[in-house]
């Protein structure tokens, strides 16, 4: 269930009261006691107190309550308890200030704050009056979008808005022959109408429309990565001066903790905006689809609400800067549970421009088949772990050839870190650059060694439909079978 509750409390206003002195107000009802002379400084007030009323509204979606719909809305109002009349009694001393104290301590708190103030704008931390950002989103861009943005009585969020929403566009993607398709978003880079999403929002589809600025218009689909889950749409019949290309920031220098903000449109609900901050880096995962396994490698983790619809959007940085791709939630109900995933920025728009120049991305790749270890198929193969990726193929003339990888090896770590599985192996390779050199280990019969392997690219092998480094993408965990076959021959040999 999606449980939102809003409550809205109401005080209750207080009345004016008079007393003898014009230099005291107390706001409250207030009558003089009895006996009270010009000089009095106690008085008995009698005000009526109003219990604060709470309204809840609640949005419910799929309950039992209303099978029928689908989507039940409650709205729930909550009565206060009835008026209660109270005394309060207040003593009020009359004191007097010492200027000349007060006066010295305004002003050297003055004299700081100025400073202070000075040494922010001196450094750049500050920017007083407008601002304006020059965003070209790609090195090949010849023009800019020029966004002003007023920092006066401005917060955070809306200045990082007022600059990132522009760049940010709606994507319904069909299939007319089997009538799917669905909603994602996706960034603008450049004056050209090129739109970066996640390729899984472009999926399987005939006819692609965008949403900017409340209109709707064509795109063709330029190219796209499924193993990255990316791809690049380019707007048809737009007037792209109006175009404002996102501003593209450097996700390697983003931190653990950092002010963010994920912009998509949600269910459908185009513009939308929620903030966050960057909970952790570094987060790989692999995912199969109908079209392969999509890759997610060095995934920026954030608890920015991401909801279906926000896939292919943007996430920024306090400077409005694009860090990330939002496509991927960690979630038992499919919706957001603050915890959510973007592709890094850099390797995204690294992507993105292999695809606008009409090349075929290029991915790190060893060169092996491999399939996944676990203790059924190291109980019946008798392989001395239970853990791992076990070679299956080697390609000829690949780095793992060159570097001396053999089929029966079983790779346990790259550079020291754990390989449990084909993906495991897989994203550890994704997670370095190409011509980069990575250090298996390597369990060959009853002996371990360290191979060292400089990673090549697959761009080649990828047109010649070959495989680069392949998996049988099951994990490291059994199936049923395999689990059931696993009992019944430890309880055979007890």
């Amino acid at each position: 269930m999606d449980e939102r509750d809003f409550q809205h409390r109401e005080g209750a206003a207080a009345g004016e009261g008079t007393g003898s002195s014009p230099r005291i107000s107390i706001e409250t009802n207030q009558t003089p006691s009895e006996g009270e002379g010009q000089g009095g400084a106690t008085w008995q007030s009698q005000p009526t107190v109003e219990q604060p009323s709470a309204t809840a509204y609640q949005h419910a979606a799929g309950t039992q309550a209303d099978e029928q719909a689908g989507a039940h809305w409650q709205h729930a109002a909550q009565q206060a308890a009835p008026a209660t009349a109270t005394v309060d009694t207040r003593t009020v001393v009359k004191t007097k200030t010492k200027k000349m104290p007060v006066f010295l301590a305004s002003l050297a708190g003055l004299v700081v704050g100025a400073v202070l103030v000075i040494a922010l704008v001196m450094t750049g931390a500050l920017n007083i009056g407008d601002s304006s950002v020059d965003a070209p989103a790609l090195s090949g861009s010849n023009s800019a979008q020029t966004i002003k943005i007023d920092a006066e009585d401005t917060t955070l969020a809306e200045a990082v808005a007022a600059k990132a929403l522009p760049s940010v566009v709606s994507i319904s993607a069909v299939n007319e022959q089997t009538g799917s398709g669905g909603v994602g978003s996706g960034v603008i880079l450049d004056t050209d109408g090129n739109v970066l999403t996640n390729y899984h929002v472009i999926e399987g589809a005939t006819a692609v429309s965008v949403e900017v600025d409340g209109e709707s218009y064509e795109a063709d689909i330029v190219g796209s990565d499924a193993s990255s889950d990316l791809a690049v749409v380019r707007l048809k019949d737009i007037d792209t001066s109006t175009l404002t290309p996102i501003e593209v920031g450097d996700s390697d220098d983003i931190t653990v903790g950092e002010w963010v903000m994920a912009i998509g449109s949600p269910f459908g609900n185009e513009q939308s905006v929620s903030t966050g901050i960057v909970s952790a880096l570094y987060r790989s995962t692999a995912l199969t689809g109908t079209s392969g396994t999509a890759i997610y490698a060095n995934m920026i983790q954030t608890d920015a609400a991401i909801n279906p619809g926000n896939s292919g959007g943007a996430l920024v940085n306090a400077e409005g800067q694009l860090i990330g791709i939002n496509s991927v939630i960690e979630s038992y109900s499919g919706s957001s549970a603050g915890v959510g995933f973007a592709i890094p920025s850099n390797y995204a728009i690294n992507i993105a421009e292999q695809i606008i120049a009409g090349e075929t991305p290029a991915h790190p790749y060893i060169g092996v088949t491999v399939t996944s270890v676990n203790a059924f198929t190291a109980r019946e193969q008798g392989l001395p772990v239970s853990e791992g990726a076990v070679v299956t193929a080697v390609n000829p003339d690949s780095p793992a050839a060159e570097a001396g990888l053999e089929v029966d090896d079983i790779v346990t770590a790259v550079n020291g870190e754990p390989v449990t599985s084909a993906d495991g192996l897989i994203i550890a390779a994704r997670e370095h650059q190409i011509g980069e050199t990575i250090t298996l280990t390597v369990v060959r019969g009853d002996k371990t060694q360290d191979i060292e392997v400089t990673l090549g690219s697959d761009a080649d092998l990828q047109e010649n439909s070959q495989d680069g480094t392949t998996g049988d993408s099951s994990g490291s965990l059994m199936n049923e079978d395999e689990f059931r076959q696993y009992l019944e021959d430890l309880m055979a040999n007890q």
